[in-house]
């Protein structure tokens, strides 16, 4: 089987900090612009995973953004880290091997992993492996896991948890695993406002300053890519490194700052005793789906991580706002003006703010009432 890829030469990661079990695709071409892919994924042509949106430099205002969220927000994500952490330890033993569901995963599996070495002396293996979305967790990467560690160490991480597709994809893809090993598949996250995590920071929607940016909080590297004709079937899933820009890399940045505050926070870090899964979000993104005429589930992103996502690389329709959403959201403000979405005040909203993509989007889509898209 292939080997883990390590900074520096994949990603801007230290080598100890993260082993990516991924396939190094930097010299293919695999992006496109954004609503050339919304309208092909929609029409069934292809699926995301077969490419990639094209990352841009975010302009100085955005990073601005970015840098004041982080500063008023460093306190609130390393308690979460610390939560989450000792929520793992305690449960699952001192020895945990950490792997992060690439990418948005990542960062918090090396917080994670930094906390337990600060707070406790150990040192962490961690890993990122890529799932996908309708095609599962990457097989090949768990023979690897399972070959090197003890399945029954493994604890999944991801950022935080939206509606609940990919616990319930992650759950689907272990339980299907084909291999003698049996993973635990419940996911440990920052933040867990859709209430299906088995460890959490928080349950609260809150920002989570590394959703603000793409590759460049996320050590340069890409979303994964899984096609068939650059991943055969004992390669792990592929992702790009932007080198390229190098220049506006905050990783590293966002990591110390959190960091930074451990000690700040530790004499308020205790582990929770993990709760059964409400799964309120699932049932909020039904009913908001049928309240605006989206009947694919897939196209209503609930929370601030999924709303920005929605805004940097989907084609967006609507941002649902909760009535007195703080500054928190100036970087959606920001995103949804620069893009022409209006901004919709909700009550009742269990999220800070929903995004929906542009449901049967085609580029001459109209659907100006908000409620309903008219056909092209």
């Amino acid at each position: 089987m292939p080997e883990p890829l390590r900074g520096p030469a994949f990603s801007s990661y230290a080598p100890d900090e993260v082993g990516w079990l991924l396939k190094d695709l930097t010299g293919v071409a695999l992006e496109a612009p954004t609503e050339e892919r919304e309208e092909a994924v929609q029409n069934g042509g292809a699926h995301y995973a077969e490419s990639l949106p094209e990352e841009l430099l975010p302009d100085d205002d955005y990073q601005a953004l970015f840098r004041a969220a982080l500063d008023t927000g460093a306190d609130r994500l390393a308690h979460a880290v610390g939560v989450v952490t000792e929520t793992v330890l305690a449960e699952r033993g001192p020895a945990p091997v950490l792997v992060s569901l690439a990418r948005a995963g990542t960062p918090v599996g090396i917080l994670m992993r930094r906390w337990a070495a600060w707070a406790h002396g150990a040192e962490l293996p961690h890993y990122a492996v890529s799932i996908v979305r309708g095609r599962g967790i990457d097989t090949t990467a768990l023979r690897w896991l399972a070959a090197h560690h003890d399945p029954a160490a493994v604890v999944f991480v991801d950022g935080w948890t939206g509606k609940g597709a990919i616990t319930r994809e992650l759950a689907r893809a272990v339980a299907e695993f084909t291999g003698r090993a049996r993973f635990d598949p419940r996911l440990a996250v920052l933040a867990d406002p859709a209430g299906c995590a088995w460890a959490y920071g928080t349950r609260e929607d809150f920002l989570i300053p590394s959703a603000c940016l793409n590759s460049t909080v996320s050590g340069l590297v890409s979303r994964t890519v899984l096609r068939a004709d650059l991943i055969g079937p004992d390669d792990f899933h592929g992702a790009k490194f932007y080198r390229r820009l190098a220049a506006a890399d905050v990783s590293r940045l966002f990591l110390d700052a959190v960091a930074a505050r451990f000690p700040a926070v530790a004499g308020t870090v205790a582990p929770h005793h993990p709760a059964a899964p409400t799964w309120a979000g699932w049932a909020a993104v039904e009913r908001i789906g049928e309240e605006y005429g989206i009947h694919d589930v897939n196209l209503v992103k609930p929370g601030v991580g999924e709303t920005t996502r929605v805004l940097l690389r989907r084609v967006p329709w609507r941002v649902l706002v909760r009535p007195g959403a703080g500054p928190e959201l100036d970087h959606v403000r920001l995103l949804a003006r620069r893009r022409g979405v209006p901004l919709v005040e909700t009550e009742g909203l269990p999220y800070a703010c929903v995004g929906l993509v542009h449901p049967r989007y085609t580029r001459g889509a109209t659907g100006a009432d908000g409620l309903a898209v008219r056909s092209a």
